[in-house]
Formats: structure tokens, C-alpha cells, sequence
């Protein structure tokens, strides 16, 4: 996917978006991070078709986005909100996960495979009949999830997507990304994010401020820099900080770059 000088205003003069452009590669998890109001969502947004561009291109697979091309774009993105609740639209899990691929008009006899196949992925199969009542807030978003790798998308974005549910269900939606990167290399991920946990998962950051991307670069180099970090008030993730305070103690952690690797470092 190609963005080129992209630009969107809610109101005259206040660009959400600001002649942005960049690059995410085919098979690549990329997290956009930055404050509220930097426009990481309206980006989401524009990337699906929700809202149309000012000006500027967005360039899916080679075609661009436009009235003539949507329908078949949006056919190879799905998109995951923040909010469970919203988002969950059938009576049952099965329900729900059926919905998509019934606006697909996926044939019926079809369905159930294909619904328990991608339950069975995001390990939600034993709750195919439960209401949303009796699940949690991890859980919803499990199933919003199965419902999109259901139809099978080329390009994958989450946008906010743990931003409600409670640190298990984070948990679980984090471990669910390490899966679906592991069995679908060719899945491109695209999080928009205020978790730094889930942006150490990507293989780029990219930091947006005031509609524009105004840093690039792996989740170590960004959120390493504590520059960086005091400029667009990031939080560090628990790997930097840990790191940063073994250093300053006197410890060589410079090239340990996941927690396993500095447990079995201290511990030799």
C-alpha cells in the first residue's frame, strides 16, 4: 500500500491529515502510534474508504483508491474498531462471524466450515452459540477478528482495537497478532495504537503528530530514543525501561532485545 501527499480536514484550516505519505510492504506489521488527535484514526478511516480524501492518493495492489475502485478495494481490507461492543453485530459468536461473509454472499453451506475454522483460530470455537452478554471485552474482539481473517483480506487494521478491554484481554489479542503473523506471512497488519506492548510486536513504527508521520523506524529505534520519546510524550515499553535501568547500573544490554534474552543474561 502507497499513500501519497494525503490530506483531510474535519473544518476549514484544521487538517486531521497533512500531506502524508508512506509506504507499508505486503506481509509487513506496521504500528501507527501518537496522542489522541494526531490522526492515526482518521487515517484508518481514509485507508477503507469512511472518509474521502481532500486531496492525495491511496494506492492498494497497485490500484488507486477511488468511487470506480472501493467496492473491490475494501475487499482486501478489514478493519477491527476499538470498541467491542459496537462491532459486535449477530445474536450468537456464530452469528456474527457469519455476517461478513453473508454481505460477501459467501454460499451457506460454505459458512459453517469457514466459521468454525476461524473461531477455531482465534480459539473462540467452544463459544459459537454464547451471546456477547457472556463474553469479555478480549473475547468480543477475538470474534471481530475471526470475523475479519474470515473474509480473508489482504490487509488487516486494527484500529485502537485494545484500547477497552482490560490487560487480559489485551493479552489475549496480543498473543492472537503473534499467531496470525506466524500462520499468515503474506497478511499485511496495520495498528493504530496507544499500547507500546503491542507496538514492540511490529516490525515499524511509525510516529504521527498533528496529521503528519514525523518518525520512522523499528519499534526498538523509536521507542529507544528517549528524544523521541519526550517530543511526542511516548511512553516507553516495559523491554526500554528495563534496559535504560540495567544500563545506567552499570550492565551491557545494548544488543539483548526481547525479556528472554536479558533473563538469561542476568542469570549466567
Amino acid at each position: 500500500m502507497v499513500i501519497k501527499n494525503l490530506s483531510y480536514s474535519y473544518s476549514a484550516g484544521n487538517k486531521a491529515v497533512d500531506d502524508l505519505s508512506l509506504q507499508v510492504e505486503q506481509g509487513s506489521f506496521v504500528s501507527i502510534v501518537g496522542h489522541n488527535g494526531s490522526g492515526k484514526s482518521t487515517l484508518a478511516k481514509l485507508i477503507v474508504g469512511l472518509l474521502r480524501a481532500n486531496s492525495g492518493e491511496i494506492i492498494v495492489d497497485g490500484v488507486q483508491l477511488e468511487d470506480k475502485s472501493l467496492n473491490d478495494i475494501r475487499k482486501k481490507i478489514a478493519i477491527v474498531f476499538q470498541n467491542p461492543d459496537n462491532q459486535f453485530i449477530g445474536s450468537t459468536v456464530e452469528d456474527d462471524i457469519a455476517f461478513g461473509l453473508e454481505n460477501r454472499q459467501i454460499p451457506s453451506e460454505e459458512m459453517p466450515e469457514i466459521i468454525k475454522k476461524y473461531a477455531t483460530y482465534v480459539k473462540m470455537e467452544d463459544y459459537l452459540k454464547k451471546e456477547p452478554t457472556y463474553l469479555s471485552g478480549g473475547q468480543k474482539q477475538r470474534v471481530a477478528i475471526a470475523g475479519a481473517l474470515a473474509l480473508k483480506p489482504e490487509i488487516l487494521i486494527l484500529d485502537e482495537a485494545t484500547a477497552m478491554i482490560d490487560a487480559k484481554g489485551k493479552r489475549e489479542i496480543f498473543l492472537t497478532i503473534k499467531h496470525m503473523r506466524k500462520d499468515n506471512p503474506d497478511l499485511t497488519i496495520i495498528s493504530i495504537t496507544h499500547e507500546v506492548e503491542e507496538a514492540l510486536l511490529s516490525d515499524r513504527v511509525i510516529v504521527m503528530e498533528k496529521g503528519k508521520a514525523v518518525c520512522s523506524g523499528s519499534p526498538l529505534e523509536v521507542f529507544a530514543n528517549k528524544e523521541i520519546r519526550e517530543k511526542y510524550k511516548l511512553q516507553a515499553p516495559f523491554l526500554i525501561s528495563l534496559k535504560e535501568e540495567l544500563k545506567d547500573a552499570g550492565f551491557d544490554v545494548d544488543n539483548l532485545n526481547d525479556i528472554k534474552e536479558v533473563v538469561n543474561y542476568l542469570c549466567r
